[in-house]
Parts: structure tokens; C-alpha cells; sequence
């Protein structure tokens, strides 16, 4: 049994709120789950206080256990300073700038300043 702390969506349709759970990898995104363990909501201000809650003393004990965070709960453990911060991956390329917009961006940089 792999262990996951991953988020599970809740909250009204466009308006997203996401409990932060221990669960068995296999489990579906918002079925079953061991524990809650936090929550996070999208919608607050990045400075915001409550918009990750973690449950720090939890989170240490499931981590003990074996648990693995997925990639985003990784970055709040990170800067939450329960685990280390994971490595930042680079934006691909693929979604960069074609050429006429960066010229254009350049152009608008150019004028404004």
C-alpha cells in the first residue's frame, strides 16, 4: 500500500477548495482517505494565513510512516519547512514566447520605459 499526501478537491464549481489528506495511492482523487491532514484554498491572497493550513505534527508521522507528497503539497511542506523544498522545474519550451510576441513584448518594454 503506497501512501500519498496529495490534495482532494472540494468547494462549489469554479470556486476550489482542497482539504490536503493521507491516502492510499490507488484511491481516487476525492474518494477515500486515511486522514485529513490540511487543507489549502486558492482563492485567498498568496499572504493570506489561512490559505494552507497544515497540521505539521500529523504530517511528520505520515511522512515517518513512508508517506510521498505529490508535487504541489511538496512545495507547501517546503515552504512550510516540514520537508525539504523540491526541485524547481523549468517552464518547457514549448509554452514560451513565439518569436512576433517576444519582439512585440520587447517593442512595448521599449515605449514604455
Amino acid at each position: 500500500m503506497g501512501l500519498k499526501i496529495r490534495l482532494a478537491r472540494a468547494g462549489a464549481k469554479k470556486r476550489p477548495y482542497y482539504h490536503i489528506v493521507v491516502a492510499d495511492s490507488a484511491s481516487p482523487r476525492d474518494g477515500r482517505f486515511i486522514e485529513k491532514v490540511g487543507s489549502y484554498n486558492p482563492m485567498l491572497p498568496l499572504e493570506h494565513e489561512d490559505r494552507v493550513r497544515l497540521q505539521a505534527e500529523r504530517i511528520t508521522h505520515w511522512l515517518s510512516k513512508g508517506a510521498l507528497a505529490t508535487e504541489r503539497v511538496a512545495r507547501f511542506l517546503g515552504k512550510a519547512g516540514l520537508a525539504p523544498m523540491p526541485a524547481w522545474h523549468e517552464q518547457p519550451k514549448q509554452s514560451a514566447p513565439r518569436k512576433k510576441a517576444q519582439e512585440r513584448a520587447a517593442e512595448a518594454a521599449k515605449v514604455a520605459g
